[in-house]
């Protein structure tokens, strides 16, 4: 078998055991008494990651995004991002766009960029890896949900497939709202500090591949299984329930964060951000389940 049909979370669970770490959206370096520094690295590529008609800026702020995005999953302050780019021949406003779009996703998240690497390539790749701070006593981490958790996301899910259904279908003029979601994706670094900050969050991730995906890797993580509400999961206004649902489930590129709260402390994560309770820790014979009654698929997006 091939790492192609093995797949991204298959591949990345065989090098975490080679390495014998922690499977979080970060790396957790104890550096202080009283912090923690975290960080990680994304790689994004022309030809699977940023559509034909995304711009120079857009390619450059979502770099940044799915960067920062794992700061926010942990909690933390973002304190820099590192920017490698391999180039091909491209025209020099093509790279000050890219450039400046990086930067302002960063500046967005209240930081900037602070270094990086330029290299001829055959494909636009960029690579981020983002460092950010957090406190000991206030880090999230993806271990730490009990049975009858609350399960908590973040903004509206299946927005980003919805644009990329729409690019797909030539139709992207007709739904502008999930296309600039798709292409300018905000980082919830906001909110991710405020539910650190809160202590009421037992668990979480950001939801980048899908929220299938997430399900099942936060599962195997802690143990557990999870009971999912078709009718709760947040998804615009003014949508086609069958087709958004399907998107909701298994569309990765919203960047939200997922979350496990406990029962007596939903009101301290409401005071923290918006939210939306979408279900239920289980215990792992519940499996994963939407409305107890069928099964949520384990897929999503796939970079490999």
């Amino acid at each position: 078998m091939t790492i192609y049909e093995l797949g991204e979370t298959a591949v990345v669970r065989a090098i975490i055991r080679n390495l014998d770490i922690e499977f979080e959206d970060c790396a957790v370096i104890d550096l202080a008494d009283a912090e923690y520094l975290v960080a990680t690295t994304d790689m994004f590529h022309r030809t699977t990651d940023f559509p034909e008609e995304m711009s120079a800026w857009q390619v450059g702020w979502m770099s940044a995004a799915g960067t920062l995005s794992d700061i926010a999953a942990m909690g933390a302050h973002p304190c820099g991002l590192l920017v490698s780019i391999g180039l091909p021949d491209l025209p020099p406003a093509f790279v000050k766009s890219m450039i400046r779009g990086l930067s302002a996703c960063a500046r967005e998240c209240g930081t900037a960029i602070i270094g990086g690497d330029t290299d001829s390539h055959q494909e636009l790749t960029i690579s981020g890896t983002a460092l950010g701070r957090v406190r000991k006593d206030q880090i999230l981490r993806r271990r730490g949900a009990q049975v009858g958790d609350l399960v908590c996301v973040t903004g509206h899910l299946g927005t980003a497939g919805a644009g990329m259904r729409a690019l797909e279908l030539g139709l992207a003029a007709d739904d502008p709202v999930a296309v600039k979601k798709l292409f300018e994706p905000i980082p919830r670094i906001a909110e991710g500090i405020s539910l650190a900050e809160s202590k009421a969050v037992t668990s979480m991730m950001d939801n980048s591949d899908g929220l299938s995906v997430s399900l099942y890797q936060l599962a195997e993580v802690n143990g557990c299984g999870f009971t999912i509400h078709a009718d709760s999961l947040p998804v615009l206004p003014g949508r086609d329930t069958g087709q958004d649902l399907d998107l909701a489930l298994y569309a990765g590129g919203d960047f939200e964060l997922l979350f496990t709260v406990a029962p007596e402390r939903l009101v301290d994560a409401r005071n923290a951000c918006e939210l939306t309770v979408i279900g239920e820790v289980t215990s792992v014979a519940g499996g994963i389940t939407l409305d107890r009654t069928r099964e949520i698929e384990r897929k999503g997006y796939r970079s490999l």
